[in-house]
């Protein structure tokens, strides 16, 4: 299967080994709609030499949500959304789960050892968090701050991508919608994109969202009453840029009807 333009092995030049960790774009973007996409990269600065796996497994899922990155840059355009983008290998540090769970810098990710993440020291662990994680998360707050204060509506749509297959069970989705508290926005996103009667949806599926592992929907959409919902898309069907623009209609459509 060709890789398309979702592939995107990081920066190349070694002055851009450790990039800033959040790529922001159309930051004045009109709509109400706030894209993120924790798992846009899977970048790995050289020192870490790819964490011990091959460079087979550094394009696999475990390492960034394919396809992810495209969708988000096409729904931005648009929506006219601004959009915060991670720039690391979710497997230096997960953006999407609270930091120090397991999960967080994983050890084993689906049933694959990543030798690089076991008996980090402290120091390393500190670096993760004060190079990468933070400061993520302290953009992607301050600009929800700053709509806040001027009065602007705004909802949170995080964009991710899950295998077809995960431990050998065939998932039936083609997409998912997920949501902690922004059940209503959930649905008219599920019931816009299920008016194709080709496509199953699913309504927190193929994961739930749960405090104790995610954190962009709980931290930044719960606890500041915003909605907020994740949609997930299965990576097979965002491969290529046929897709990716299939899927770009499909959601702008969806989120332009929901209100």
């Amino acid at each position: 299967m060709g890789e398309g333009p979702a592939v995107d092995a990081g920066p190349q030049n070694p002055s851009q080994d450790w990039p800033e960790p959040v790529a922001v774009l159309n930051e004045a973007g009109s709509s109400p709609t706030v894209l993120i996409c924790e798992h846009a990269s899977r970048h790995l600065p050289a020192e870490y030499r790819g964490l011990g796996l091959g460079p087979a497994d550094l394009e696999r899922h475990i390492a960034w949500d394919i396809g992810a990155e495209s969708v988000t840059r096409g729904l931005s355009r648009a929506l006219d959304a601004p959009a915060f983008l991670g720039t690391y290998s979710r497997l230096l540090v997960d953006l999407n789960r609270p930091f120090g769970v397991p999960s967080s810098i994983p050890v084993r990710s689906e049933a694959t050892d990543i030798p690089g993440n076991r008996d980090r020291p402290p120091a390393e662990i500190l670096r993760r968090r004060t190079r990468i994680f933070e400061p993520f998360h302290r953009r992607v707050a301050s600009f929800l701050d700053r709509r806040r204060e001027a009065g602007l509506p705004t909802r949170i749509v995080t964009i991710h991508s899950f295998t077809p297959v995960f431990l050998g069970e065939r998932r039936p989705w083609h997409a998912g919608i997920l949501f902690d508290r922004s059940e209503e926005l959930a649905l008219q996103v599920v019931g816009a994109l299920a008016k194709d009667r080709a496509l199953v949806i699913g309504t927190n599926q193929p994961y739930q969202v749960d405090r104790e592992t995610d954190y962009a929907l709980p931290v930044h959409g719960t606890d500041r009453a915003l909605p907020a919902i994740l949609v997930e898309i299965r990576h097979d069907l965002i491969r290529d840029e046929a897709g990716v623009a299939e899927w770009v209609e499909r959601l702008r459509a969806a989120l332009e009807e929901a209100v």
